[in-house]
């Protein structure tokens, strides 16, 4: 009899603004999973520009890291079992290329990869205000079964510090990927 995998979850963080929510959603998977991750190149700017913390805080967070060009990568093939995906921050560029099945680079064909597989792909946007464009790829990335989970903090939980939004939000996005854990208030407790 073998043994169980782990679990297996893909974050994939791009462009977009948001590089706080990324680091503390790969601090708890670290401990949760086994975390594979792929930083866009743009993804790296950001987080420089945002965090100025050494790539590696991210890159020692997960078991296996990829290039966003290296396409023969195990999250580019339906064959390698995965529970989900997390795109996190998720530019609207990369948003646009999943909606349309445009596989151009590592994030976009994992993304493609886990919709055609049938798991669970959370795409957390992060761009305001949002265009037509914008809105209509939501719809048909939603419609090719991922969530869409915009950066939108809520503040019901009357957070006193930027961790306690950003936890928030990453909570709520382990809530969507059926994982427990204890970062967010719910409501009512």
């Amino acid at each position: 009899m073998s043994t169980p995998l782990p679990k297996r979850i893909v974050l994939a963080v791009t462009g977009a603004s948001g590089m706080a929510y990324a680091e503390t959603l790969a601090g708890y998977l670290q401990n949760y999973c086994e975390l594979h991750l792929i930083v866009s190149q743009a993804g790296w700017l950001v987080w420089n520009q945002e965090l100025g913390l050494p790539q590696e805080n991210l890159l020692n967070k997960a078991h296996c890291s990829y290039s966003q060009d290296d396409l023969a990568a195990p999250p580019a093939s339906g064959s390698w079992q995965h529970q989900g995906m997390v795109v996190c921050p998720c530019s609207m560029a990369s948003l646009a290329a999943i909606a349309n099945g445009l596989g151009s680079n590592l994030i976009h064909r994992a993304a493609d990869v886990t919709l055609k597989e049938r798991r669970r792909l959370v795409l957390v946007a992060r761009e305001t205000p949002l265009n037509t464009v914008h809105l209509e790829n939501m719809l048909a990335a939603t419609r090719a079964g991922a969530v869409i989970m915009p950066a939108s903090p809520g503040f019901y939980h009357r957070p006193r510090t930027l961790q306690e939004l950003v936890d928030q939000l990453a909570g709520r996005i382990l809530d969507a990927l059926g994982i427990e854990h204890d970062l967010t208030r719910r409501w009512g407790e």
